[in-house]
Parts: C-alpha cells; sequence; structure tokens
C-alpha cells in the first residue's frame, strides 16, 4: 500500500531526499513495518557526496523526526520502521546492481527509534 510520495526534506547532512513511498502491507522480521523509501541522489557510489555513515546519521534523523511523527494514532502500531535510501528508483522488492542503497530498521521504543542490527 502507498501512503504518500513525493514530498522533500532536507537531511541534516544538507541532502535533499524525495520520498518514494511508504509501504505498510508487507511485514517485517517482527511483525507490522512500515517501510520509508526515499530518492537520495548524493549517495550515488560515482559523483555521490554522502558516505553510509552519514547516510546512517541522516536515516535515523528520518526515523525519529520524519517517520514517528506520522505514526497512526488509532489502529495497529508498527513494530518497526525502516528507512531506506536508493540513489535511483529501484522497484520495492527487486535488486539493482548498479544502485547505491541504504537501510536501516528500527524499533519504537518510549517515543523514540531504536536501531536495530539486521
Amino acid at each position: 500500500m502507498q501512503a504518500e510520495t513525493g514530498g522533500k526534506v532536507v537531511l541534516p547532512s544538507g541532502q535533499e531526499v524525495t520520498l518514494l513511498e511508504v509501504i505498510s502491507n508487507v511485514p517485517g522480521a517482527y511483525g507490522l513495518a512500515l517501510r520509508y523509501r526515499f530518492l537520495a541522489p548524493e549517495v550515488a557510489r560515482e559523483g555521490g557526496t554522502v558516505d553510509a555513515e552519514t547516510a546512517g546519521a541522516d536515516m535515523d534523523w528520518l526515523c525519529q523526526t520524519y517517520a514517528l511523527p506520522k505514526l497512526p494514532v488509532n489502529g495497529p502500531m508498527p513494530a518497526e520502521i525502516i528507512i531506506s535510501m536508493s540513489d535511483r528508483d529501484v522497484p520495492f522488492g527487486e535488486s539493482d546492481p548498479e544502485a547505491t542503497q541504504f537501510f536501516n530498521a528500527y524499533s519504537i521504543e518510549a517515543g523514540n527509534c531504536l536501531w536495530e542490527p539486521f
């Protein structure tokens, strides 16, 4: 299910990302998951200015500042939030060896995103 698309967000690193989609109908490792997928051209291997460590900090910020405030007030609470960044639009569930993609998963505890290793 695609909940929203097209929103641009400027991250702490200075990179601007575009929300590709929010997916809520594919369970994660711990049950209900919300996946926020972002187009982030600056994570590209060639010509990109954002490395994995910086992207990780940006994804932490996206979870805490962007995704958490959008959690449903009524209805089931997701067990995890997954934030992904890709330098190109790769359809969900597909791979592209030319793409640079980063993913972080977070559990939600006491109103905070807690990074969970995959």
